[in-house]
């Protein structure tokens, strides 16, 4: 799986959106034993909660990239730009912050059974 390839094209097919209208981003970072992980970073647009924001992205990941379809997990790292300005200053010059929150989803129930 190229993740580079991904972020890009989800960049261009989804991303975008994101960006514009809530000021919201993410990336893919890793693909393993059937979990990925990606980084998102809030904007101040962006209304939600970091549960619901890490169960957003992450079913838009799953849904939108056929190689992500049969995922059975997603860990979320949250950056959050809302209140803490300065990170999203610190992303734009290459500077990777430390993470405000970290989420984890199942996507489907019986796999901890």
């Amino acid at each position: 799986m190229n993740i580079e390839e991904l972020n890009r094209r989800h960049f261009i097919e989804t991303d975008m959106y994101y960006r514009v209208g809530y000021g919201l981003s993410s990336k893919l970072l890793s693909y393993a034993f059937g979990i990925f992980t990606i980084e998102v970073v809030l904007g101040k647009k962006w209304a939600k909660d970091f549960n619901a924001t890490a169960q957003e992205l992450s079913y838009i990941w799953k849904n939108s990239h056929p190689e992500l379809e049969k995922a059975i997990g997603c860990k979320v790292y949250i950056v959050d730009g809302r209140t803490y300005r300065y990170k999203q200053a610190l992303i734009h010059k290459g500077i990777k912050p430390g993470y405000d929150a970290k989420k984890g989803i199942i996507f489907r129930k019986g796999y901890l059974n």
